[in-house]
């Protein structure tokens, strides 16, 4: 089992900038890809970025590439998102998740751990 948990949300004005963190324990962590979705209210839950196990290959959804960045470190089993300028369409609450095989997927039913999420909210 593996267990996953957010930090890092919070209130911010537009064009400003958070990091969320995903801490991930549990003996089956190791090897897997891990991804960000977002839920806003009212929608369903959406891909954000996702990152290979080892290879640091990365892919984005088109409305975060050159504002989020994903990244992770191995050996602390952390996976962070950079989020900077950040939009009021961004608010959501956002989803820390891990698959057991280390390739890439944008499709949240591939994704066999979820974290209980963090809330970003983005206004003025």
């Amino acid at each position: 089992q593996v267990q996953l948990i957010e930090s890092g949300g919070g209130l911010v004005q537009p064009g400003g900038s958070l990091r969320l963190s995903c801490s991930a324990s549990g003996r089956t962590f190791s090897g897997g890809a891990m991804g960000w979705f977002r839920q806003a209210p009212g929608k369903e839950r959406d891909f954000v970025a996702t990152i290979s196990w080892n290879l640091g290959i990365t892919i984005y959804t088109e409305s975060v590439k050159g504002r989020f960045t994903i990244s992770r470190d191995n050996t602390k089993n952390m996976v962070y998102l950079q989020m900077n300028t950040l939009k009021p369409e961004d608010t959501a609450v956002y989803y820390c998740a891990a698959r057991k095989v280390p390739t890439i997927s944008r499709a949240a039913n591939e994704y066999a751990y979820w974290g209980q999420g963090t809330q970003v909210t983005v206004s003025s």
